[in-house]
């Protein structure tokens, strides 16, 4: 079944649709991060959002359109642990009864927080591609709706609110770094940017480690590939259908960055901004400081999408 992809409209009614449900993030610009990339840059923190994460938007615009049935029955869907917290979110603000399938070392600090929330946990499989194949099994043995991570119009849409509030506060920027994953939070920017100003440019991130979107952004065409990193917002083993088709027509360029450097941005983050970031949240920064010379003089946005570390990671991180 071919999935319609969200419009630049379909942002616009979001907005409207979750403004009572979760804050405006602040975009800020830090004198020691401008100094250090040697051009002016914007954090948008979404880190800041209540579970932490962009993801929420999504999850509100999808649960909130379920039907009546739909919202009875409850949903299913698989996680690393953002995507989940966002759907478990919004599920608790309608009601809905929710089922979330994580690969089976899922973030500690993840799981302690999706189990406060209410959520029934299944544990499956060593990476996250297993998972939602499960996932994706155990909802159709229910009969109830799978959620896909990245294959749904609504949480595309849903995300690409960040992108609006970056262009209404920072009309002027002329780059966007955007970590990538599964795809959503970069095809939503794309969309918003392409009707707003298609002169700026939307520059994708993945894992050196896990790069499918990355190789099927490259290929134009859904690849399978190696999930070796520590990211877990960038822990993806393959290409999404209706991201891919986003990307591949809208995006400007993909950088793939290390473990090493992921590392390193993330104690920048917290030396610099003292804010506490995940490895998918820093890799736009790993990017920036890897493209350094060819931002310069540019003013650019980085998408800061998470900070929901774990405490044995970041123990191992600033040992």
């Amino acid at each position: 079944m071919k999935l319609e992809r969200p419009a630049f409209k379909d942002v616009l009614e979001v907005r409207g649709l979750i403004k009572d449900y979760v804050p405006r993030t602040p975009l800020y610009s830090y004198p020691l991060l401008n100094q250090l990339l040697d051009t002016k840059v914007y954090i948008k923190h979404e880190n800041h959002m209540p579970i932490g994460v962009f993801k929420i938007r999504g999850g509100i615009n999808l649960i909130s359109r379920l039907t009546r049935e739909q919202k009875e029955r409850g949903v299913v869907t698989a996680s690393t642990g953002n995507h989940a917290l966002s759907i478990i979110y919004a599920s608790n603000l309608f009601g809905v009864p929710v089922t979330v399938v994580m690969p089976e070392k899922a973030n500690s600090a993840k799981v302690k927080t999706i189990k406060s929330l209410g959520a029934n946990i299944v544990f499956f499989g060593k990476i996250f591609d297993e998972a939602r194949e499960y996932a994706e099994k155990l909802a159709g043995e229910r009969g109830v709706r799978f959620i896909h991570p990245a294959n749904e119009p609504y949480l595309i849409a849903g995300v690409g609110t960040y992108a609006l509030e970056i262009f209404e506060e920072c009309p002027t920027m002329d780059v966007i770094i955007v970590p990538i994953g599964g795809g959503s939070g970069a095809s939503g920017c794309c969309i918003v940017k392409e009707t707003v100003n298609p002169d700026v440019q939307v520059i994708g991130v993945q894992a050196e480690k896990a790069p499918a979107a990355y190789l099927s952004w490259k290929n134009k065409k859904i690849v399978k590939d190696k999930m070796e990193t520590a990211a877990e917002g960038l822990a993806t083993q393959v290409g999404y259908e209706l991201t891919q088709g986003i990307l591949q027509d809208h995006l400007n360029d993909f950088i793939l960055v290390s473990e090493e450097e992921m590392v390193q941005a993330i104690r920048i983050y917290m030396d610099l901004t003292r804010n506490l970031v995940e490895e998918a949240g820093a890799s736009p920064l790993a990017a920036a400081l890897k493209m350094k010379k060819s931002l310069k003089g540019k003013t650019v946005v980085l998408v800061l999408t998470g900070g929901n570390i774990s405490m044995e990671r970041l123990k191992e991180i600033m040992a």
